[in-house]
Order: C-alpha cells, then structure tokens, then sequence
C-alpha cells in the first residue's frame, strides 16, 4: 500500500490538478480513462472525494458512482461492442475507491483471469469430493488396475 502522506493522484485528477481523460462526470464522481488499460476503453469511476473503500461512500456518492458506472458501461458497449463490460471496485494500490469498468471479450487476459477465479471457488467441493472414501477406493482400484497391466506390483 503507498505511503498515505504521499499525493493520491485520483484526488489531484478530481480537483483538477492532474490530466484526465474525463469521459462522463458530475458533481460527486468522475469517470475516465485508465492510463494502464487491460482492454481499449478501460475506465474508472472515481469518487470526487477522497473515500479509500468503496463501502464507506455516503448514500449520495454511491448513487453517483454506479450511475455513472453505468451510463460509461453503456458506452463502452456502443463504442467497442465488447461481449461485455466487466465491473469490480478496489481502493487497494491507490488507496482512494475506483471502480474498474473493463471492456472484455472471451479469451482476453482479463477474463480468463476471472474464469480461473471462479474456478478456484469452486475448487474446494470439487476437491473435497476427491477425498471421500468411496472416490479414493476408486482411484486405487484405476491404478492398480493400470499397475497389474504394466506388470507391477
């Protein structure tokens, strides 16, 4: 995490003291280009207030924040016609709230970090089936099998 006396850059962008490619704004939040995209198009919604998790924006803010989430979505669809926009928020590496709208098609990096993501929560009941008594009886009976034909013990 940055030290948190240094400047918090969306702070300068939403004061007006940093460049921004500001693609939809109003009088609580700002969305613009991420100057680090995963896809063509990517933005990020940022509060105009300095708010390091998302869950802390007042009601208002957070109105503000999906809204123009939504309407940036938007286009982006009509600009890129991606499969989809994905949407997640950090506050993290840069510790003021932003949420990430990112133009995705099946097979970029992005969602296939997303498709491993979800693969891991998965994973446990899948693994844990593994473990179950008439499942391991299972395998040692395929490998011995394989072992008796290969001439093993």
């Amino acid at each position: 995490m940055p030290d948190q006396s240094s400047p918090c850059v969306f702070c300068a962008i939403a004061q007006g003291q940093a460049p921004a490619q500001v693609i939809l704004q109003d009088e609580l939040s700002l969305c613009i280009l991420d100057i680090a995209p995963f896809s063509e198009g990517h933005c990020l919604v940022i509060p105009r207030r300095h708010v390091p998790w998302w869950h802390e924006l007042s009601q208002a803010e957070t109105a503000s924040l999906f809204e123009l989430a939504r309407r940036g979505a938007n286009l982006l669809m009509e600009a890129f016609a991606p499969e989809m926009v994905t949407m997640y928020a950090r506050g993290r590496r840069i510790p003021h709230t932003h949420i990430f709208l990112v133009p995705t098609r099946a097979g970029e990096v992005l969602d296939s970090f997303f498709n491993a993501l979800e693969r891991f929560q998965e994973s446990p009941g899948l693994l844990a089936g593994l473990g179950q008594e008439e499942r391991l009886a299972q395998a040692g009976m395929r490998l011995r099998a394989r072992a008796a034909q290969a001439g093993g013990h």
